[in-house]
């Protein structure tokens, strides 16, 4: 017996700059409390950008990047 996987349709983070950093993204997007929990759960590997696991806290994130943290997905735009 398969279970299907819930699809959620990720939330759409609009950014009015050419990037913003993986760290920063997460904090704008309320997915962490702060700059340090950002730091933690990206070096804990929790993090995942365009469904790969990232370890960059400064990794340059543009329009059409999708991050999943903490079970949220959202999509910069």
């Amino acid at each position: 017996m398969r279970i299907k996987a819930k699809v959620v349709k990720p939330e759409e983070i609009p950014i009015s700059t050419e990037f913003i950093k993986l760290d920063q993204l997460l904090k704008f997007a309320n997915l962490v409390e702060s700059g340090g929990m950002a730091k933690e759960l990206i070096e804990a590997g929790e993090v995942s950008v365009n469904g790969e696991k990232c370890l960059m806290r400064g990794k340059k994130l543009r329009a059409g990047d999708t991050v999943i943290c903490a079970g949220r997905a959202v999509k910069v735009v």
